[in-house]
This record gives C-alpha cells, sequence and structure tokens, in this order.
C-alpha cells in the first residue's frame, strides 16, 4: 500500500529552481534512502513533506491519517523539562490512562451493591485495559530506559535539563522522543551526526524491526547498506529511484549512465551521418536530390531528441610523498591525558609501522581528537613518551578546520603555504577540489564546513607527506567525494591513521582497528567488518606486537595484507558483478519495451530476432546471478 507518493515537485529560492521535478513513491514498510550532492535540496525535500515548507508545485498524496514523525538536523527541546521527562511526556496520555484504571478501580470497589452499575464500570474497565495493553502500558518505562542507554545517555544525565544539552545530545534526545512515538513514517535528516558507533548500531536494530516506512537522508553508507531497501537519487533538480541498498545503487547508477551515454553517443553518430548525407545531396544541387534531403531533414527533425546524461562534479584528487619513512614510522608507551581531574586515556601504547592503515575509534568524549594532538605536539600529554621514526612527516587533518584563517580568501589560504608555486598551480589544485572561478576570492569565514574540508584537503595534498593523521576525514563531504577520497587513499604509498566514525569508509581503508578506551588501546587486525565480527564472537583483541621479532612482525603484516587482498579482490568482484547484472537487466527491460511495441511485429524476421536477444539476455542473467551467488557464498 501507498503511504507517499509525490509527482513533479518544484521548489525555487530566488532564481536558483532547486527542485524541477521530484517524483517517488514511498510504500507500507519500505526503507528508502534519499542521497545526492550537498546543497542538491534533499533536506528542502523532507521539509516539503512534512509540511515545514511549500512547494511551488507538482502534488504530494499522503495515506488517510498517516501518522508522520520528522527529525531535523537540529532537535527542539522544551527549557523545564529533564531529559528524562522529555521521552516520558511520550507516554503521558498512558499514564493518563492507568490514572483512569485505578479510578475505576475504586469505584468497581464501592459499586458492589449495584449490579447493573458494577457491569457497566466493569466493561469500561475492560475495554480501557485493552487500549492500556496495545499503547504498551505495561513496559513503557522500561522502554524508555532502552531508548535512552541506545542513544548514549547515561544514568546520571537523566534528571539534567534537556535544554542544558549540547547540540549533538538534543539531536539525539528529540531522536529518541521520535521514535517512541512510533510514527507511520519516519523522515529522518542526517540520525547518525552525534551518535557513536555503539549508538549507530542501536538505531540500525531499531530501524531493521521498525514497522512503520522510513525515507532517510544520510552520509553514512554503512548505516544505508544496513536500513535501506531502495534508495532515490536527487540529481540537478529530478529524481530516480534504485531497488536495494547503498551498494546495490552505486552499481546499478554507473550501468544505468554508461547505457544511457553509449545511446547518446550513437545517436550523435546517427545525427552527423545523417547531416553529412543531406549536405551530399543538397551538394548535387538536383531536383531529387533536393527532395531527398528535403525529406531526410523532416525525419531528422521528428527525431526525439536525447539529452546528454548529466553526472554532478565530484573532486579528484590523488596523495603522494615526497620521501619514504623508516620501517618504524611511531612508538608511543604509556601515554596518558586528562582535563581538570578527569582522565581521557592512559597506558595508551601504539607501534606504527610503514604502509599501515589503521582506524582509530571509541566513545565519544574518551580523547581521539586530544590523543592526534598530542601526537602532532600541540597539546602535551600528562605522561608517557611520542618517539617519531626516520624520515616521518605528518600531514594532519583537523575536523573542526581550526588551522584555516577565516579573514584570508581560499585561493590565499593554499597560496601563503606554497610559495614555490604559480597562481596557476594553486588554481589547478584548487579546480581539483571544485573551487573555480570567483569560488577562490571568497572568504574562509563564508565557506561551509564542507567547503573548509575541501580546503583544507587541497593543502594536505600539495604537503605530499608520508605519514597522515586524519581526524574524521568524511564529514561534510557529499558521497560522490568520499568515494573519491577513499580512491586517493587506496592509492597512497605512505602511513594512515585516521579517526571515524564512517564504517563504509574504514571498510575501505583499514587493515587494523584500534580501539581507544580509558585504560589504553586494544588492537584487532581487518576493517571494520572483521572488528564487528571479533567482538560479537567475544575474541580477545588481536594484541600489540612489541613481543615479536622484526621477521615475525613483516610475516604477520604480509598475511594480514594477503587476507585483505583476498578480501577486497572477491568484494570487487562482487561489485562488478552486480554492475553487470544492473547493465544487463537495464537492456532487458529495453528489450522488453521494444517487444511490448505493436510496430515490432510488422517485421516478422524482426520480431523473431528480438525474441530471440530477449531469452539470450534472460539466459546471461541467470548465469550471472549464479556466479554473483557463487562469489557472495565465499565471503
Amino acid at each position: 500500500m501507498i503511504l507517499l507518493a509525490l509527482q513533479n515537485v518544484q521548489k525555487s529560492f530566488g532564481t536558483n529552481q532547486v527542485l524541477k521535478d521530484v517524483s517517488f513513491t514511498l510504500q507500507e514498510g519500505q526503507r528508502m534512502g534519499l542521497v545526492g550532492v550537498n546543497g542538491c535540496g534533499k533536506s528542502t525535500l523532507m521539509k516539503i513533506i512534512a509540511g515545514l515548507e511549500t512547494s511551488d508545485g507538482g502534488t504530494i498524496n499522503m495515506q488517510k491519517g498517516l501518522k508522520l514523525g520528522y527529525l531535523a538536523q537540529q532537535g527542539m527541546v522544551s527549557d523545564d523539562k529533564t531529559v528524562l521527562e522529555e521521552l516520558e511526556s511520550v507516554f503521558d496520555p498512558v499514564v493518563k490512562m492507568e490514572q483512569q484504571l485505578r479510578e475505576l478501580e475504586h469505584s468497581m470497589a464501592e459499586a458492589t451493591d449495584d449490579p447493573e452499575l458494577l457491569r457497566r464500570l466493569g466493561s469500561q474497565y475492560d475495554q480501557l485495559t485493552r487500549t492500556f495493553e496495545k499503547s504498551n502500558g505495561y513496559g513503557w518505562r522500561s522502554t524508555v530506559q532502552g531508548v535512552l542507554a541506545g542513544l548514549g545517555f547515561r544514568k546520571d544525565q537523566q534528571q539534567q535539563k534537556a535544554c542544558l544539552l549540547s547540540g549533538g545530545e538534543r539531536t539525539r534526545l528529540c531522536l529518541g522522543r521520535m521514535l517512541l512515538t512510533e510514527p507511520d513514517l519516519l523522515l529522518l535528516d542526517e540520525p547518525t551526526n552525534h551518535l557513536d558507533l555503539k549508538s549507530i548500531a542501536w538505531l540500525e536494530n531499531y530501524l531493521h524491526h521498525y514497522k512503520g516506512a522510513v525515507l532517510l537522508v544520510s552520509h553514512d553508507r554503512y548505516f544505508m547498506d544496513a536500513v535501506c531497501d531502495r534508495m532515490c537519487e536527487l540529481l540537478l533538480g529530478t529524481t530516480e529511484t534504485y531497488d536495494g541498498n547503498y551498494t546495490r545503487y552505486i552499481g546499478e547508477r554507473a550501468a544505468r549512465f554508461e547505457i544511457r551515454m553509449k545511446a547518446w553517443e550513437l545517436q550523435q553518430k546517427e545525427i552527423a551521418r545523417q547531416e553529412a548525407i543531406i549536405a551530399r545531396y543538397r551538394m548535387f544541387n538536383r531536383e531529387k536530390s533536393i527532395k531527398a534531403a528535403e525529406s531526410r531533414e523532416k525525419r531528422l527533425e521528428k527525431m526525439e531528441r536525447l539529452e546528454r546524461p548529466q553526472d554532478e562534479s565530484a573532486i579528484h584528487f590523488r596523495f603522494d610523498c615526497r620521501r619514504r619513512t623508516g620501517e618504524d614510522v611511531m612508538m608511543v608507551e604509556e601515554l596518558s591525558k586528562g582535563y581538570n581531574g578527569r582522565t581521557l586515556f592512559e597506558h595508551v601504547k601504539m607501534h606504527i609501522r610503514a604502509g599501515d592503515r589503521i582506524a582509530l575509534i571509541g566513545d565519544n568524549g574518551v580523547g581521539k581528537s586530544t590523543l592526534f594532538k598530542c601526537l602532532i605536539n600541540e597539546e602535551k600529554p600528562d605522561c608517557g613518551t611520542i618517539r617519531m621514526g626516520a624520515g616521518v612527516d605528518i600531514g594532519y587533518y583537523d575536523q573542526h578546520q581550526a588551522h584555516l584563517h577565516e579573514q584570508k580568501t581560499v585561493l590565499d589560504e593554499v597560496w601563503d603555504d606554497f610559495r614555490r608555486l604559480d597562481q596557476t598551480e594553486v588554481r589547478g589544485a584548487l579546480g581539483m577540489f571544485l573551487f573555480t572561478g570567483d569560488d577562490v576570492l571568497m572568504p574562509i569565514s563564508t565557506l561551509s564546513g564542507g567547503e573548509k574540508g575541501r580546503v583544507a584537503l587541497t593543502k594536505l595534498m600539495l604537503r605530499k607527506d608520508n605519514v597522515l593523521l586524519l581526524d574524521e576525514p568524511t564529514n561534510h563531504l557529499d558521497m560522490d567525494s568520499r568515494e573519491v577520497l577513499e580512491g586517493a587513499l587506496a592509492d597512497f604509498p605512505g602511513t594512515i591513521l585516521a579517526i571515524s566514525h564512517d564504517r563504509y569508509f574504514i571498510n575501505r581503508f583499514a587493515e587494523k582497528v584500534f580501539v581507544l578506551e580509558t585504560d589504553g588501546i586494544k588492537e584487532y587486525l581487518g576493517n571494520y567488518d572483521d572488528y564487528f565480527e571479533k567482538i560479537n564472537r567475544e575474541l580477545p583483541p588481536d594484541g600489540d606486537t612489541q613481543g615479536m621479532t622484526k621477521t615475525a612482525i613483516i610475516k604477520e603484516q604480509k598475511k594480514s595484507r594477503a587476507e585483505q587482498a583476498a578480501a577486497k579482490q572477491r568484494k570487487d568482484a562482487l561489485k562488478r558483478m552486480e554492475a553487470a547484472i544492473a547493465k544487463a537487466e537495464g537492456e532487458l527491460a529495453e528489450l522488453e519495451n521494444i517487444m511490448a511495441d505493436p510496430e515490432t511485429y510488422q517485421d516478422a524476421g524482426k520480431a523473431a530476432e528480438v525474441a530471440k536477444a530477449y531469452q539470450q539476455k534472460k539466459d546471461e542473467i541467470d548465469l550471472l546471478y549464479t556466479q554473483w551467488e557463487e562469489l557472495e557464498m565465499q565471503e
């Protein structure tokens, strides 16, 4: 059953038309992911559906009586309620029902001498009890506690005034409040912002069992893979839908784009051929040839011209290094750090070697960014030692972009650090990150978070350091840009240590996972999925390698990298297979359209050829699915 249907929805801000032709349907129980580059209008569309903004055209139809819940990126809370009261307020009707039940019990106890009154009261009590049970009357308090724990609120925070929470904590609280209302349709705009990995995993599980439908905007591709069963891409103001999760969408999108580009190129060749023939006919300058030219011109004018497939720009760059490091890159022993009597972490030990690709994860507030600042000497540890190896050049990416100068222009911010380059070279580097023309003259203070991130990445690329410390590098980047960043890191010949909550990103680059806890670091070989499997199977950490010989270390590294390479090859093969399936299914759909056209059957030979091609394509798809299943079994 269709819950929500959009048809030709449009929205402009002044002369800027953000939404041109938005059309899609959302079925009951469906979980749709809405994707597109930053600024394409995803949040605007969510607000229009939620009724917070009006569209300029088109229609939005909702199922009658649809209960809708909307989570914005910034949530609102009451000034006078505590964290616990804010969530418990959702169940005010249930509390009122409980009071009514107690009153009915009291009335029935006093009506023992009046059978008719007792019967009526008993009937009311029975009906109200059923409603109370359906409304989770006996279990709502434990449900509230489960949501608070799942979203990372400690017991000591529950009596804190909600208005005193940080922006991220308020958003988490609003998410919890909305989930407890259990609407028929959840509109979630970046719900994983401000959540740590444990809370994100909890939310994934919650939505997996959620009975209602979900429309989701998120930059967390792993989250979308886990939650979504359908994707909608907002591209240049129009929408296109895809079956499956994010990974399936990426493969099918590439296949569709290739098919459209090929069809457009073939049509352009045919147009050019026809125009050349027309030109030749006109050169003969005879009555018969002129008529032939005019006839072809008329057919050419009636031809339905395909538009060139468009794709919104993504950044493109690569990291390189000036020199190689020694085998030992960084040795950390018994490091500790705290503030105002509170210890963030202690007994931290790390031995980072050349070529390591390490993801650093841990709960919010455990001190991951502080650890990085200790490593680059911006902060002094309370105790412990940090030793750098030979030839180490550290490049640091700060998620808050604190090293950028707000008063400078984009061009000056980069050029002042790389005076050996001329302006053309600096502009060329900035162009890789989509800063073109007068964009480079914008002050840093006017840039968005994503634009500041791109400036910082430009500087990092030009530095050519051999060790990269990246603090949440995918924050503020759209999905296409994240894919490009992951490709650049895959080709980087140096060493990487990155803080990230982006599990998809961790899977793409990491060969080790370091978990920072208050009492030190636990090490796990492999990427995020390997780490997650180990903790779910309650396997111990792989441990540090301090006591191993150099030969054993190299052997272990080679083994780990070989396993990672084999796993990557399998995943790449799966992606290629999924893209091939998507392409073949697109070609099958084209053949189905041809078979549905009555004109096809006016030529018996052509009809037979199409039918034969259709069967061959079906056989090809069956074979591809068989091969895909064999690869999937190897995972």
